[in-house]
């Protein structure tokens, strides 16, 4: 016994010089073999657990600690150094009876009492983080647990719920990157599993998250977050793939149906929400239902503003119902993003009609569509000129008669334009058309267009109130009666 307690102390002695070196592996292992020389002696395993904190292996190193102390219940430093690997493994309360216990046997400890603090702060962290994820504050959930990972650095527990709220925050890369660091670790840990098929489930890679889910639940079968993740992804996809076949074959209320139920599946699933308000948009807009198809591409924009066929979406169904302010501002949004050709003849396309929309509607003074026919506008131009004509509002109040007079001119112009063809292709191209001369100032008399329209000169325009009929009187024998 005394020689084999001299050869342990020659390991325990190149131990401590290889630790001073910070070679902490060749530390290590002279450390064991003083152990195995003299396995009863408190300071070996208390030195062994100080390497192996250095290594951050502080399950390793609470093993050891925790044997130091039941060969010496008043070894302070281990009981020190099992404090030290409970905090850094995120169990406050483990750690602080150990430095309690550190207390009772030295009460000016000022590292035990240090440690104590941080155990204290690292529990109320704890605490504040579960009740900010009941809330659902995830942003305070994250705040708290890079705070207790300063204290616990080895607790994968905090670890994993961080990703988690990583991940339910939209902040995929930094949620993975941590649940694969983990899984270097322990292939195992189902928590991590879970995390990273949360990270797929919430980029739209359901197929792949299922996966993962499933290794998840096979590595621990009552994972409840895993179960219910895996159940809404699989719900998810079959009810938005049950839509897809029902636009496909046409069947648009089907389709616009489908697509609100699996919104309803899960409102945390902020990428596949927004491609699903997108398609039901797409529905909408097929059912004439186009303003609910602009709010429904709205709120995909809202879950993801990257998203460019919302975007083209919602820009077509602001052309269709003639907003084009807002139809030029999507598009020019898309062609910012994306400069292609496409993109750049959509964007000039409303930028046209925008210009448009800022005239007089010529169309819409005579009351007829932008395909008329020749006869077609001859015909509204008679119809709207007998009825704005000055000589019939001629017993109306000034100020009617005034309305009439402008509405009577504006009917005029419009089938100056609109009969002539080519200025009505530069109309409906959206050209100026006082290029041409056409209303270059005063000289426009809706009248004489009236007039020559009818086949006479001269003449006059009289309401019979008697019969209740107009007569436009020519030079000639016989009136003609409307």
């Amino acid at each position: 016994p005394v020689e084999k307690r001299r050869f342990a102390e020659g390991f325990k002695e190149q131990g401590n010089v290889f630790y001073s070196k910070k070679d902490y592996s060749e530390a290590f292992n002279y450390y064991t073999k003083a152990i195995d020389a003299c396995p009863k002696n408190a300071s070996y395993y208390g030195n062994r657990a100080a390497t192996l904190m250095m290594l951050c292996r502080f399950r390793e190193a609470l093993e050891d600690s925790q044997q130091a102390v039941r060969l010496d219940d008043c070894f302070m430093k281990g009981h020190l150094r099992e404090g030290k690997c409970h905090l850094s493994l995120g169990n406050a309360m483990a750690a602080s009876r150990c430095f309690q216990k550190v207390l009772e046997l030295d009460p000016r400890s000022g590292d035990a009492q240090q440690e104590n603090k941080n155990a204290t702060a690292l529990l109320e962290f704890e605490q504040m983080a579960d009740f900010s994820f009941k809330k659902r504050d995830f942003r305070k959930v994250v705040y708290c647990m890079d705070r207790a990972l300063a204290l616990a650095s080895a607790c994968h527990r905090f670890k994993i719920l961080k990703a988690e709220c990583l991940a339910l925050l939209g902040r995929y890369p930094e949620a993975q990157s941590v649940a694969s660091d983990i899984l270097r670790m322990d292939s195992t840990n189902a928590d991590a599993l879970y995390v990273r098929g949360l990270c797929l489930y919430y980029e739209d890679c359901i197929d792949k998250a299922v996966q993962f889910f499933f290794q998840a639940l096979r590595m621990a079968p009552d994972h409840e977050k895993a179960r219910l993740a895996c159940r809404n992804a699989k719900a998810l996809k079959a009810k938005k793939e049950e839509g897809n076949h029902a636009f496909k074959n046409n069947n648009y209320e089907a389709a616009y149906q489908l697509y609100t139920e699996a919104l309803a599946i899960d409102p945390n699933n902020i990428k596949t929400n927004a491609k699903l308000y997108c398609n039901r948009a797409t529905a909408g807009a097929k059912l004439k239902k186009l303003n609910q198809a602009i709010e429904d591409c709205t709120s995909a924009i809202k879950l993801d503003d990257t998203y460019i066929k919302a975007y083209l979406r919602r820009a077509q169904c602001y052309m269709d119902t003639e907003q084009y302010e807002e139809a030029v501002r999507d598009y020019e949004k898309v062609y910012q993003t994306e400069k292609t050709s496409e993109h750049k003849h959509l964007l000039k396309t409303a930028q046209l009609e925008l210009k448009k929309s800022k005239r007089k509607d010529y169309y819409k003074v005579l009351g007829v569509g932008k395909n008329a026919t020749e006869d077609e506008i001859k015909k509204a131009y008679r119809k709207r000129a007998l009825m704005h004509h000055p000589d019939r509002h001629s017993a109306a109040t000034p100020e009617v008669q005034k309305e009439e007079e402008k509405k009577f001119k504006e009917v005029g112009e419009a089938f100056t334009v609109l009969s002539d063809p080519k200025k009505k292709v530069r109309y409906d191209n959206g050209h100026d058309l006082d290029d041409d001369g056409c209303f270059d100032g005063g000289d426009f008399d809706a009248n004489n267009i009236f007039r020559a329209f009818f086949g006479g000169h001269g003449g006059g325009f009289t309401f019979d109130s008697s019969q209740g009929i107009f007569f436009f009187s020519f030079h000639c024998r016989h009136p003609l009666v409307y």
